[in-house]
């Protein structure tokens, strides 16, 4: 081989490596993530297996993983998972959607702010649960009263989050834009939207979690399918497998769209300057 060659090799080997390092990094680092979980999970049936604990009212990962397995072959787990998640969607798009008209509007606007926002903190405090006799006496107990409770969950979190973000924008920004004449859409597009699309997103993000809270309140207003009925149906019949099933059935799919969110966020994040430690 000629030293041209041998050349080209050693002088590509440290980037090949690094290549291999940076590949081998996204791969095992989502696992870390799996590391507490896993841990708890096998200390536990490893309690249960040894007799320490009956495991009656708190089963171990065998039997809520063989419960998972009986939901799924009869199809239960599918349908009230489905169910459940066609509910949070569509209350966080409306609650999310009137949130960023409502929060925007009262970032901006400091008369709009005086005129909504004192009622608006009002409401906030009310608990979820005060809702649901309201709701059900003005929307029935069918699905529009439990997307209505699951999006007013949703609402609170992303208009407070988007009116701060707003609020919070640097005035020299502002200051800059004026000079330069920018019309309030021009003002908008140029110089909020990228100084708030950081805190909106993660207003999103505590929106959908709030959203999936919501969820489950909404799904004890005389709901027949849904995750919360499995938690209901599990308390009723004396089957903790099948409540901590729905439970982990909760975490799982929350924890889906909050990824999903994340990942649809990011092309548009990605001219922030900021330190990160992924």
């Amino acid at each position: 081989m000629s030293l041209v060659g041998m050349s080209i090799i050693v002088e590509g080997s440290p980037a090949q490596e690094r290549t291999a390092r940076n590949r081998w990094a996204r791969l095992t680092r989502p696992a870390l993530g799996f590391v507490l979980p896993v841990t708890l999970a096998v200390t536990w049936e490893f309690v249960v297996r040894m007799g320490w604990a009956s495991g009656r009212l708190a089963p171990p990962p065998s039997v809520i993983f063989a419960t998972f397995v009986d939901l799924a072959r009869t199809g239960d787990l599918q349908r009230n998972t489905l169910v459940t998640l066609g509910r949070v969607a569509a209350g966080f798009g409306l609650g999310a959607g009137v949130a960023t008209i409502v929060g925007a509007a009262a970032g901006y606007s400091p008369l709009v702010r005086r005129l909504l926002d004192p009622s608006l903190q009002a409401l906030r405090a009310i608990p979820s649960i005060a809702w649901v006799p309201l709701f059900i006496l003005w929307l029935g107990i069918f699905e529009a009263s439990k997307v209505t409770l699951i999006a007013v969950g949703v609402f609170f979190p992303v208009y407070l989050g988007l009116m701060g973000a707003i609020q919070s924008v640097d005035r020299k920004l502002v200051e800059v834009g004026r000079a330069f004449r920018l019309s309030d859409v021009a003002m908008v597009r140029r110089i909020l939207l990228p100084a708030v699309l950081p805190a909106y997103v993660i207003s999103l993000r505590s929106g959908l979690g709030l959203g999936w809270m919501f969820v489950v309140a909404a799904e004890l207003m005389g709901a027949s399918e849904g995750l919360g009925y499995l938690l209901i149906d599990g308390q009723q019949l004396g089957k903790p497998a099948e409540i901590v099933t729905a439970i982990v059935a909760f975490a799982i799919v929350g924890k889906a769209t909050d990824w999903l969110i994340a990942l649809v966020a990011t092309p548009f994040l990605r001219w922030e300057d900021v330190v990160r430690q992924d």
